[in-house]
């Protein structure tokens, strides 16, 4: 085979802007010039090993040296003899599908923060606000919610973003060394001080301290904490002179504060310092109606980390996972995707893929929720913002996105039992 274009539709004319005319007869990465023609030429690969390509996606230089993503297929053509007479490669415009991407992502992501629930668009809705002042604030949430997310965007949108952004875990290490780490060491200060050393709150001086873990914090490392937050000073150790500093303090923890405070195992005046503006993060089981905006973000990142082409996940999976509790939250669900990326060598992770426990999940008594279809999953969400808001339909169908009538409409289909979820709004058109 040449690779000469024999026919050229008025979809490849419109997509590529090079008139039908002018391209008949020409090789065809001439034409396309696309990013897999020198390498991973789509078309030869079919030819060499008789296996059509569908839905793969690439990208070609239109006449105006503009970058278009497309979606392309391969096809060997043959006659009525079954010779190979030529071959045939169809592709689709993708640039409309990225923008709308963009789009939603934009609508409902901060950094690599991305939900679009009622929970996390609040969290949204005050992140400029709580990004402009300079008040401490306090995270909680549980492990792998996202809480140093949320303290860099917080600093990424402040006027602090020049400067650094510095995060401690005060749970990894000892007294001893969390004192040195956050205050500082002065030459002499002990035998192996051999010169000064400047500590997490000097280097964020302008910028951000994000203090992780916090609850872990000795009590005699609370009274020092304490007296830095009031008093806007550190003291390094060897030092006689105190160092005023300004830096902001986002703190975080996975434990519940306010009743180590009550059982007397955190300070109370500390607490109250460190809990100026308080941001509770929800647990990704508080947060399903993210799920596939979510694993949309991470395919797309883990496609251009690992070079390949996943595009999806089945409907199994995906109910497998919308019932699913994620204890880990959404560092879980990144490593549950990473892994599937390793292990499918086709274009749609399969339940075949997932690690071993959701795997057996599907096979005991809860796994017979892994066989719901998409309708099914979409009335249990239905069901679930319903329940949350006491069967009130104007809220709900504002919590799901929705028109009110669409809700309505879905209520019928599914035969919902509303008046069963809050006897309040029997018969309410809410």
């Amino acid at each position: 085979m040449n690779f000469r274009i024999t026919s050229f539709n008025a979809a490849a004319q419109r997509i590529t802007g090079i008139p039908r005319e002018e391209a008949l007869g020409r090789m065809c990465y001439e034409i396309l010039r696309a990013n897999v023609c020198e390498t991973n030429c789509a078309l030869k690969y079919t030819f060499d090993t008789g296996h059509p390509i569908i839905n793969s996606t690439a990208g070609i230089i239109d006449h105006k040296g503009r970058q278009v993503p497309i979606r392309l297929s391969t096809a060997i053509l043959r006659n009525e003899d079954g010779e190979i007479i030529g071959g045939v490669e169809t592709f689709q415009d993708l640039s409309y599908i990225e923008q709308l991407q963009k789009q939603l992502e934009s609508r409902y992501s901060y950094e690599d923060i991305i939900g679009r629930s009622p929970r996390m668009l609040e969290l949204f809705n005050i992140l400029p606000q709580v990004a402009g002042s300079s008040s401490t604030v306090f995270l909680e949430g549980a492990s792998g919610t996202g809480k140093e997310l949320f303290a860099r965007a917080i600093h990424n949108l402040s006027s602090r973003k020049k400067k650094r952004f510095v995060g401690v875990n005060c749970a990894a290490l000892p007294d001893t060394l969390l004192e040195s780490e956050l205050f500082g060491v002065k030459a002499g200060a002990f035998t192996d001080a051999k010169r000064d050393k400047p500590g997490r709150f000097a280097l964020a001086d302008g910028g951000t301290i994000f203090l992780d873990e916090i609850a872990d914090m000795s009590p005699a490392m609370q009274v020092k904490l304490l007296r830095v937050l009031q008093e806007r000073v550190i003291e390094p150790l060897g030092s006689l002179e105190p160092l005023a500093i300004d830096t902001r303090v986002i703190a975080a923890t996975n434990r519940d504060l306010s009743e180590m405070v009550k059982n007397s195992s955190f300070r109370e005046d500390l607490y109250y310092r460190i809990c100026v503006i308080h941001m509770k993060l929800p647990s990704l089981r508080e947060r399903k109606e993210d799920l596939p905006l979510l694993i949309d973000h991470m395919l797309y990142k883990h496609n251009r980390l690992q070079n390949k082409d996943i595009a999806g996940v089945s409907d199994e999976v995906m109910s497998i996972l919308m019932n699913y509790d994620f204890p880990g939250n959404i560092r879980e669900l990144e490593n549950i995707i990473e892994q599937a990326f390793v292990i499918c060598r086709g274009r749609i992770i399969e339940p075949q893929h997932l690690p071993a426990c959701l795997r057996s999940t599907r096979d005991s008594g809860f796994g017979e929720l892994g066989s719901l279809s998409l309708e099914s999953m979409e009335k249990q969400m239905i069901m679930e913002v319903l329940k949350r808001h006491n069967g009130h339909r104007k809220k709900a169908a504002h919590d799901l996105n929705i028109d009110v009538s669409t809700l309505y409409r879905k209520i019928k289909a599914y035969k919902i039992p509303v008046s069963e979820l809050d006897g309040r709004h029997k018969g309410s058109p809410g």
